[in-house]
């Protein structure tokens, strides 16, 4: 009801909720337009067939504006990728997204939970450590930029329990 009313008077509340294979378009799309080496339509239809893979969406409305993907192991969980849409950074919506997705993995029984995030991405590393990720290790050049470019990847952790 809250959220018929928000959207009523033009406030929507985005919703997490899990993402299907009519979504692999718009998720492609979201992650292409994020990172360099993007995600195909057919990448994230495989993701979405695994059982072992939680890929959620953020929808605004009925506009998907961003996704969460993880992979989980035992209990155990490696968040692939998280995104939200250019138009709509800025506004908590990615915290919203990280702690939702959290909560569903904990749900699944998931204790701990690894991601790589580039060294330099300051709004990331802002998110994540806001989040409780700490800093677990590190990878010399691990991704490479369009131009050759070779970045570190920070391994970051944080523990459910």
């Amino acid at each position: 009801m809250i959220a018929w009313l928000s959207n009523l008077w033009g406030r929507a509340t985005p919703v997490v909720e899990d993402a299907s294979s009519r979504d692999a378009a718009r998720l492609a799309a979201i992650h292409g337009a994020s990172f360099h080496r993007g995600w195909g339509d057919g990448e994230f239809e495989a993701m979405l067939r695994e059982r072992n893979t939680l890929v959620q969406r953020l929808r605004l409305r009925s506009n998907v504006i961003g996704f969460a993907v993880s992979r989980m192991a035992a209990d155990e969980a490696e968040i692939l990728s998280i995104a939200v849409d250019a138009g709509h950074r800025g506004q908590g919506f990615s915290r919203d997204l990280l702690l939702t997705h959290l909560g569903h993995l904990a749900g699944r029984g998931v204790r701990t939970v690894f991601l790589e995030v580039e060294e330099n991405n300051q709004p990331a590393r802002r998110l994540y450590g806001w989040a409780g990720f700490t800093i677990a290790g590190r990878r010399e050049r691990y991704y490479r930029e369009a131009g050759g470019q070779e970045l570190n990847a920070l391994i970051m952790r944080r523990d459910l329990s």
